[in-house]
């Protein structure tokens, strides 16, 4: 049975300044998505599934859907603040979504096999994906809780145009992950690499330091597993504006819990994406490089 990437692309991109999932950077309108879309077909993904809003649905379809069905399964479904379990009620003010584990829930109808989860607006390379589809082909029956993740060295995650969040990751000497955490306002300081804590200390990372790009690679199991833990962060948090569901919070639930395992698969893909508008040139530049390599063809669906 062949994987399904499932693709995040709900986020409205706030501090980009626009919907930058479907900005085009490559030299025929192809859009970052395009590039792992094509990058999971050549790896032996099956099925591509979008977690959209429904206020962008048409130009979603107009961009994506038609341009896509020839050469891979198209399915897409929306995370909308609504989507909360039976029972539940949520401030009427909320405007913000509840996060990337949440939004992975918005699947679980559609996707019944081994599957990769990766950000809409992030470059993680061809090689990533042929490593993720090579380990959730080899998984077993009796392997349904060992999870895995790429992962990326946080110095070459940065953009030069301000903060990023990422999720810190600690690894045994086995690649098995031990701890991975959401960390915000990642930024360049003249210390270092650096965040601040709760009580606005600078904590520095090395360059090296292990961290998550989102891209993961999961079971259907995941979904039962999170599922009822969505349902205790939402009554945990039915009047906050902002909390949010994020994976690695629920990553770091299943391992501390030993209802999962999570392997780190290390690639020699080169991850870029655009954070902030400025970013964008560099995007295009760095497309253009591998284009003009061969690695990408100047128009990747013809």
């Amino acid at each position: 049975m062949k994987p399904t990437l499932l693709v995040l692309a709900a986020g409205m991109g706030s501090r980009y300044g626009s919907l930058k999932q479907i900005d085009p950077v490559g030299p025929s309108g192809e859009t970052i998505i395009d590039y792992s879309i094509y990058d999971a077909i050549r790896a032996g993904f099956g099925k591509v599934v979008f977690i959209i809003r429904k206020s962008f649905e048409q130009d979603f379809k107009d961009i994506f859907i038609s341009k896509l069905q020839p050469y891979i399964q198209v399915e897409y479904v929306f995370q909308e603040i609504d989507n909360v379990p039976d029972g539940l009620t949520i401030s009427s003010e909320r405007t913000k979504p509840w996060g990337t584990a949440h939004a992975i829930l918005m699947a679980k109808d559609v996707i019944n096999e081994p599957f990769a989860v990766i950000n809409g607006d992030d470059f993680y390379g061809s090689d990533a994906f042929s490593t993720m589809s090579d380990y959730l082909c080899s998984l077993t029956d009796d392997q349904q809780t060992q999870y895995s993740l790429v992962g990326y060295q946080v110095g070459n995650t940065m953009s030069e145009h301000g903060s990023v969040s990422r999720g810190v990751c600690k690894a045994d000497a086995d690649d098995h992950l031990i701890s991975v955490t959401e960390r915000s306002n990642i930024q360049y300081t003249r210390g270092g690499i650096a965040y601040q804590d709760a009580d606005g200390t600078f904590v520095f990372l090395k360059p090296e330091t292990l961290v998550s790009m989102n891209f993961w690679g999961f079971t259907p199991d995941y979904f039962k597993q999170t599922e009822p833990m969505f349902s205790d962060f939402v009554k945990a948090n039915s009047d906050s504006l902002k909390a949010e569901f994020f994976i690695p919070f629920a990553v770091d639930n299943l391992i501390n819990n030993s209802n999962a395992s999570v392997t780190v698969l290390r690639s020699n893909a080169k991850w870029f994406g655009v954070t902030y508008k400025e970013d964008k040139p560099i995007v295009i530049e760095k497309l253009a490089q591998l284009i003009k390599t061969g690695i990408y063809p100047a128009q990747l669906w013809k």
